[in-house]
């Protein structure tokens, strides 16, 4: 998908396809309900609007899920996606939404930040560049950070290929799809990268279906 051969058409209509995958598979679903319980605690209460940074934001589904969310629970929020790929910004960009799309790598982000969010962002990442985007995300958010990728698992590995036929995906979806969970994570996996990373105080969450999470709320 991030071949130079794609052309512009062909990369939006597989990241539109990753936002179907994502509604399918209630992608997003853990981030927000991370965000609802920091609003019901009284976290969000900082007496301007939020900000909130997706690292590697891609389509930009998960801020536009954000943006609903926060309408509905009248929290103020100023939202900036971060990606590598200048594409993604422009996609992300005409598919709507009041939000800042950045293109760079999201360790130079040096802007405002109290919440860092992702989503299947580190299974693309090294372990060396895990460790370092979870010190990134630790020193750069105020309130608290939360990363939401995949289980690596059988289960979703060979369901995901029926699953993408029987939906008519991208076949770059279908195809990456397997690929994505093979390079995905345990719960020992994470627990190895927070304490290279020297992070404490996260949590490590398996969500369903096939999520697995790790977050924190700093005091």
């Amino acid at each position: 998908m991030d071949d130079e051969t794609v052309d512009y058409d062909t990369f939006r209509g597989c990241l539109r396809d990753l936002a179907k995958v994502n509604v399918v598979t209630l992608a997003h679903r853990p981030t927000l309900a991370w965000l609802e319980a920091l609003r019901r605690t009284g976290r969000l209460d900082v007496g301007r609007p939020v900000e909130i940074v997706d690292a590697g934001s891609g389509y930009g589904d998960l801020l536009r899920a954000i943006e609903r969310w926060a309408k509905r629970h009248g929290v103020a929020v100023r939202l900036t996606g971060v990606d590598l790929n200048p594409w993604s910004a422009k996609a992300a960009a005409e598919a709507g939404g009041d939000i800042v799309w950045a293109t760079g790598d999201v360790l130079a982000y040096e802007g405002a930040c109290d919440l860092v969010v992702s989503s299947l962002f580190t299974h693309h990442l090294t372990e060396d560049q895990n460790v370092g985007f979870l010190q990134w995300t630790e020193r750069t958010a105020n309130i608290g950070w939360f990363v939401n990728d995949l289980h690596r698992h059988l289960f979703p590995f060979y369901g995901f290929r029926l699953l993408a036929w029987v939906m008519r995906w991208h076949p770059f979806v279908g195809h990456d799809g397997p690929i994505s969970i093979a390079r995905a994570f345990t719960a020992a996996d994470w627990r190895g990268l927070l304490a290279r990373a020297d992070v404490s105080g996260a949590q490590v969450l398996w969500r369903f279906p096939f999520r697995l999470c790790v977050g924190r709320v700093k005091p």
